[in-house]
């Protein structure tokens, strides 16, 4: 007996609404990026504390973001580190996001949901911590290098209601439409 799936739960659950001919037509999470900026921090201390706690709360080593050109006015030269990134697929995608739902967005001050507004027009959404502290791995150091992190999930969603109503069904606390 085969086992089902998450994408066979999601093709049930949503092919009335969007009248799914085949389990492929469901949408899933694609990956995961988690990215933050290091800001003006050019002392390289600061950077590899913003690094690690990034490596414990993805569970992987983030990839340094270079800038691009050189810009005076925020003393950034080509080359240098301006941000760190990691990108999650398959097994541990799943698991951070229902680190998300079930730990982080509870934990976070004053959340009353998630604005169904913040998905594109491409079926992802991107969700903003002002603080990492949100994050378990990270609550119970000291709260001096405390920075700010996007985590972008990208769906195969083919728009924007379709992903709306899976990520309501995978339990992402969306507000109610007004």
């Amino acid at each position: 007996m085969k086992t089902e799936t998450v994408q066979h739960k999601t093709f049930e659950a949503l092919k009335a609404q969007f009248h799914y001919k085949s389990v492929m037509q469901a949408p899933k999470v694609s990956k995961i990026v988690v990215a933050t900026g290091v800001g003006a921090k050019h002392d390289p201390k600061k950077r590899e504390v913003i690094k690690n706690r990034l490596a414990r709360i993805t569970g992987q080593a983030p990839a340094e973001r270079l800038a691009k050109k050189s810009i005076a006015t925020f003393k950034v030269r080509a080359g240098d580190t301006v941000g760190y990134q990691v990108t999650l697929r398959g097994a541990r995608a799943q698991s951070f996001l229902d680190k998300i739902i079930h730990i982080v967005l509870p934990r976070s001050k004053d959340f009353r949901g998630i604005k169904p507004e913040t998905i594109d027009e491409m079926g992802n959404i991107t969700i903003g911590f002002k603080e990492n502290i949100v994050f378990p791995e990270t609550s119970d150091e000291d709260s001096k290098d405390i920075f700010g992190l996007a985590v972008t999930i990208v769906t195969t969603a083919k728009n924007k209601k379709e992903a709306e109503a899976f990520l309501r069904y995978l339990g992402l606390p969306l507000r109610e439409a007004k």
